[in-house]
């Protein structure tokens, strides 16, 4: 049986429609660089609430970070990445659709658009929700390298991933390389991957799509398998692992790869996950590298794995191979480290804390509680003034006359 590889598949349907297991109306019929979407969100996205990035921008938003997205190339047009998106590469072969001029911006699927909205998307209001990337002062390099999720059985295809990796380190001069596709292992893709870490580019795989396969079989997943690629698992709004995530002693760390939403390649709308994926897990620790990397630029490859894991809301035992070191904390992640030029890096300094919500009672709690005080000492002093009077007394004290 042939070797077979590609993006990770999850079901995208539009966001404002029904959960179904075909795509919407009209999205068949996209055009020729990406679905055209015009739905809202239809509900806040939880992955944001669960892991509230914009906690950490008053310290880091990503500015001066570029993510490489080597997907299924990234659209410009949704206004989230309006401005965002950098000239990249499509690496497709002209005889399957691609083009070599091509700058990675057309988007046929939708899923390098919803990955690099996930990671670097500037913050939007959709029907009254918000949304927005988890790095929105990042920007995102696009290199195309397949059309579609289908998987291939093309013999050259971890070539071209392992190409697009080092066109992304050294041309795209990216800073991280976000790598929501499986692969098999190759001597090429791994040379790649060392040629990125060596150059001090942070990369980020999933853990892929199998779900407890890969233990059993004891088959790790590539690329993300690979020494000093942090391996990213999913997980639901519940914290519990996604069930179709890849398990295995490789995985590292894991973020929401469940139920995710994020911009359409086209139409100004927003596409929505009915399955779990790890792809999607990827963007947000992607986009969470570059906050880190933005804050401090010295930091290695390894230093910022580092920092990720050793942050991460850890599991039971600390470890485990669902989830690896947990799920991704960036508040905690970021304001654990000093930046560049303020002393040795990764010592601590204060994390903001979330802002407590104004209880309604806030101002009846505060007069209460100053009452109380107040009653309680008045008593301590008529009860202190009992002996000192009765004491009074007896001396034959008197009140003064005028």
């Amino acid at each position: 049986m042939p070797a077979t590889a590609g993006l990770l598949t999850c079901l995208l349907v539009a966001a404002g429609g029904p959960v179904a297991a075909a795509p919407p109306i009209g999205y068949a019929a996209a055009a020729r660089c990406g679905p055209s979407v015009t739905d809202p969100l239809a509900a806040a996205p939880w992955p944001l609430t669960r892991l509230r990035p914009d906690l950490a921008w008053p310290l880091s938003t990503g500015v001066g970070v570029r993510v490489a997205v080597v997907d299924s190339g990234v659209s410009a047009d949704h206004p989230t990445l309006d401005g965002k998106v950098l000239p990249g590469r499509d690496l497709v072969p002209p005889d399957d659709g691609g083009d070599d001029d091509g700058d990675g911006q057309c988007d046929e699927n939708g899923h390098g658009t919803l990955i690099a909205g996930i990671i670097a998307g500037r913050e939007a209001v959709s029907a009254g929700f918000r949304f927005y990337g988890v790095a929105p002062g990042a920007q995102v390099v696009p290199v195309r390298v397949l059309r579609d999720q289908r998987r291939s059985t093309e013999s050259d295809l971890s070539g071209r991933i392992a190409e697009a990796i080092r066109w992304a380190v050294d041309q795209g001069d990216a800073d991280v390389v976000n790598l929501s596709l499986t692969t098999p292992p190759t001597r090429q893709l791994q040379s790649a991957i060392e040629h990125a870490l060596d150059r001090r580019v942070v990369v980020v795989a999933a853990a892929g799509n199998s779900g407890e396969s890969g233990v059993e079989a004891g088959q790790p997943t590539y690329p993300a398998a690979y020494p000093g690629v942090i391996a990213v698992a999913g997980v639901n709004a519940q914290d519990a692992h996604v069930q179709s995530s890849t398990a295995g002693n490789f995985v590292d760390v894991a973020a929401p790869g469940e139920r995710i939403a994020g911009p359409a390649a086209a139409g100004g709308g927003y596409l929505f996950t009915a399955e779990g994926g790890t792809s999607f897990a990827t963007g947000y620790v992607s986009g969470l590298a570059a906050l880190i990397r933005a804050y401090d630029p010295t930091l290695s490859p390894d230093q910022v794995a580092e920092r990720i894991t050793q942050t991460a809301d850890h599991p039971d035992g600390l470890w485990n191979a669902q989830v690896g070191h947990g799920v991704v904390n960036p508040v905690r992640a970021v304001g654990a480290l000093r930046p560049a030029g303020a002393g040795e890096a990764g010592a601590a300094v204060s994390v903001p804390r979330p802002a407590d919500r104004p209880s309604p009672l806030r101002g009846v709690s505060a007069a209460s509680g100053v009452i109380a005080v107040v009653g309680v000492a008045l008593a301590l002093l008529l009860l202190a003034a009992v002996p000192v009077v009765r004491r009074g007394r007896r001396r034959g004290w008197r009140t003064a006359r005028k």
